[in-house]
């Protein structure tokens, strides 16, 4: 029986585009306020030209440089080149940034794969480096409920015009985006309307006995999306690295780690409300779920950290 594509959903390299393995901006119909792109980087340079746009540079495995332009640079203490020293994979702990403002363009090479968040806009914010160590860190959640959250591009972290990106690890068995929740409507002090990237990777849960994954293992994941007032989505996913889901409307979780594999995503957010402002509200049907979290310990495995080496306790 033949299935209906679904526009809000794509496969790995199916968004490829100018030398980068995704690319998600305004051009995809319906897609208005954020974009991402992928790429596994050798040691030729990308170049992203200044414009309205402001991006924040996530190096997902590897270590990346970037080259300044002379808009990205100026007012900046860190030089016209910075490199960023990045981590072995998502799964090792947060990883350092770098927020360049519009206006500001930059070249940026590995060899790394990463991922560049962004989000057009006409406000002007200076460039920034965000350490890995000052990155806030957030256990939340309880039980089978409980994620590991990287908090480097929300408003609380960083002074950028639009943008709201955070990471997200959820270990093997465990879920996330969970209740189901949405921001599809501007009611104030209550709700904020953002439209929402999911860039996903997976790979075997940290703590299985050594030699236990064989090398044809297919590390996945799954994703839902609902819908809501504001319109009618519906994406039930296995979800695999690289895969891409956009939510631009509607009720989305949970994301479900499968007990042999750790998920993670990096969320990249951004509205057309004056304010930048991540306001949710649960699906009535499952807000209840929170109240649950107060008598249960959060998972003991989290928070993940660089991977212990060889012969370490996992």
């Amino acid at each position: 029986m033949a299935t209906t594509p679904n526009e809000w959903f794509h496969a790995r390299g199916v968004l490829a585009r100018d030398g980068w393995e995704s690319v998600v901006d305004g051009s995809l119909p319906g897609w208005a306020h954020t974009g991402i792109r992928v790429a596994d980087l050798g040691e030729d340079p990308i170049v992203l030209p200044g414009g309205d746009i402001e991006r924040i540079v996530v190096p997902l495995s590897g270590g990346v440089v970037v080259e300044l332009d002379a808009a990205a640079a100026a007012g900046f203490d860190g030089g016209p080149v910075v490199a960023l020293a990045g981590r072995a994979s998502v799964f090792d702990g947060p990883t350092d940034v770098l927020y360049v403002g519009a206006g500001g363009g930059f070249a940026v090479r590995g060899p790394a794969r990463v991922a560049i968040a962004e989000a057009p806009t006409s406000q002007r914010r200076p460039t920034r480096y965000i350490a890995g160590a000052e990155v806030p860190v957030e256990v939340r959640g309880a039980g089978r409920d409980t994620r590991q959250v990287h908090n480097f591009g929300t408003p609380g972290a960083l002074d950028a015009a639009a943008l709201i990106v955070c990471e997200v690890i959820t270990p093997g068995g465990n879920w996330s985006s969970h209740p189901a929740h949405k921001h599809d409507e501007h009611v104030a002090g209550h709700e904020s309307r953002l439209e929402e990237i999911y860039y996903f990777e997976t790979a075997p849960a940290r703590g299985l006995p050594a030699g236990a994954v064989p090398d044809t293992a297919d590390a996945f994941g799954s994703f839902v999306t609902y819908s809501s007032a504001a319109g009618e989505i519906d994406t039930n996913a296995l979800v695999r690295t690289g895969d891409i889901a956009l939510v631009p409307f509607g009720y989305h979780g949970p994301a479900m780690a499968a007990p042999e594999y750790d998920l993670y995503y990096l969320n990249v957010m951004a509205g057309p409300d004056p304010e930048r402002v991540w306001l949710i509200s649960d699906d009535p049907r499952q807000a209840w779920l929170r109240d649950t979290w107060p008598a249960q310990a959060t998972d003991p495995r989290l928070p993940y950290t660089a991977a212990p080496t060889e012969g370490d306790e996992r």
